[in-house]
C-alpha cells in the first residue's frame, strides 16, 4: 500500500503501550479510527496483529498505514511561560525517580471533552534535564486538590502503576463536611456502582472500603474528616461520606438531595489529597505531604476548626 511506513521503536519509548505511542506521534488519530485500523490489521507490530495495550520494546517494528493528516492535525504550541511557572510551583518533592505535585482544585489531570488545559499537557515543563517528560501513574478528580505522583522513568512508572492498582500505597485525604456522625473513627464498608452518571451505594456494587477519623467538629454542623481509601473506586470518598450523612462542602454531585450553600465559605470542593506513604516503594520511611489550598484553609479558619499541617 502506498505510503505505508515501518517504524522502529526507539529506546525513549521502551515499555510504552501501543495506544500511547500513537497518541504521542499521531495526536490527530481518533480512538475510533485507531481501533478500526487495529481490527483490520492495518497496524501491526513485528508483522503480527496487535492490541491497543500491547507493550512495545526497543527495536520492534510498527507497521503504520498512511496517516500524514493525523500527524499534522494537532500542532502543540510551545508552552506559555505562565504555564511553565504555574506547574513548576506545584512541585512539592523531586528526586531522580519521582516528582510529586500539589494539584490545585479545578485543574484536570488529563484532557477530555471541553478540557484543553490540564496537567498532562504541561508535563514537558517538568523534565528537569531528563530527555523524557514525567509520566502519569494515577489520577485524582478535577475538583480534588492535593498530591499527584509522577514517575520520571519507565521502571518507576511500572512500579508505581502496579502499587496504585494494588492499593499498597496509603493515601490520606482531608474533607470538610456538613454535619457530624456519632462514631469518630472506623471503616465505611459500602459497595459502590455508577448509576446514571453518579456513583452510589448499592448492594450489588463493587467492594469499597474507606478508613476514616473525625479530627474536629463544630457541634453537629461541620466536621473535619481524615479519610484513606483502602479500595480505589471512582469518587469513593465523596460517595461514602454522602452515604454517612456528612457530604463534602462544595460538592455539586454528592451533596444529598439539596445542596446547602454557605456564603461565608468558598464554593469549591473541600477535598484535599493531603499525604501519601511511599515507604513501600523506597524501602524506608517516606511520607510526602501537600499543604491545604487557600480556600480550604480559610474555611477552617472561618469555622474555628483546627488542623496542624
Amino acid at each position: 500500500m502506498s505510503g505505508v511506513q515501518i517504524v522502529k521503536v526507539k529506546s525513549v519509548d521502551d515499555g510504552i503501550r501501543l495506544n500511547r505511542w500513537f497518541l504521542k506521534y499521531y495526536p490527530g488519530l481518533s480512538l475510533g479510527r485507531f481501533q478500526k485500523l487495529l481490527r483490520t490489521k492495518q497496524i501491526k507490530v513485528d508483522g503480527v496483529k496487535a492490541e491497543a495495550n500491547t507493550r512495545l520494546s526497543v527495536g520492534q517494528e510498527i507497521r503504520i498505514p498512511p496517516l500524514d493528516n493525523e500527524k499534522k492535525a494537532i500542532i502543540h504550541e510551545k508552552m506559555q511561560e505562565a504555564d511553565i511557572k504555574f506547574i513548576e510551583n506545584m512541585v512539592v518533592y523531586k528526586d531522580d525517580n519521582i516528582i510529586v505535585l500539589n494539584k490545585p482544585s479545578g485543574l484536570a489531570v488529563q484532557g477530555g471533552t471541553n478540557t484543553t488545559r490540564h496537567i498532562d499537557g504541561m508535563l514537558d515543563a517538568l523534565k528537569f534535564g531528563n530527555e523524557e517528560k514525567p509520566k502519569l501513574v494515577h489520577r485524582i478528580d478535577k475538583d480534588t486538590s492535593g498530591i499527584l505522583v509522577l514517575a520520571r522513568n519507565r521502571k518507576m512508572a511500572d512500579t508505581l502503576t502496579k502499587a496504585f492498582r494494588e492499593h499498597t500505597l496509603e493515601k490520606t485525604y482531608l474533607a470538610l463536611s456538613r454535619g457530624a456522625i456519632t462514631k469518630e473513627f472506623g471503616e465505611i464498608k459500602a459497595p459502590l456502582e455508577k448509576v446514571d452518571g453518579k456513583v452510589v451505594v448499592i448492594e450489588t456494587g463493587k467492594t469499597a472500603i474507606t478508613k476514616y477519623e473525625v479530627l474536629d467538629t463544630v457541634g453537629d454542623k461541620f466536621s473535619l474528616v481524615e479519610a484513606s481509601p483502602l479500595t480505589g473506586r471512582t469518587h469513593q470518598i465523596r460517595a461514602h461520606l454522602e452515604y454517612m450523612g456528612i457530604p463534602i462542602l462544595g460538592d455539586d454531585k454528592y451533596y444529598g438531595k439539596e445542596r446547602i450553600k454557605n456564603e461565608l465559605l468558598a464554593n469549591k470542593l473541600h477535598l484535599h489529597s493531603y499525604k501519601i506513604d511511599l515507604s513501600a516503594i523506597y524501602g524506608k520511611k517516606m511520607i510526602i505531604k501537600a499543604k491545604l489550598p487557600n480556600h480550604f484553609r480559610e474555611s477552617l479558619k472561618t469555622l474555628g476548626l483546627s488542623f496542624k499541617e
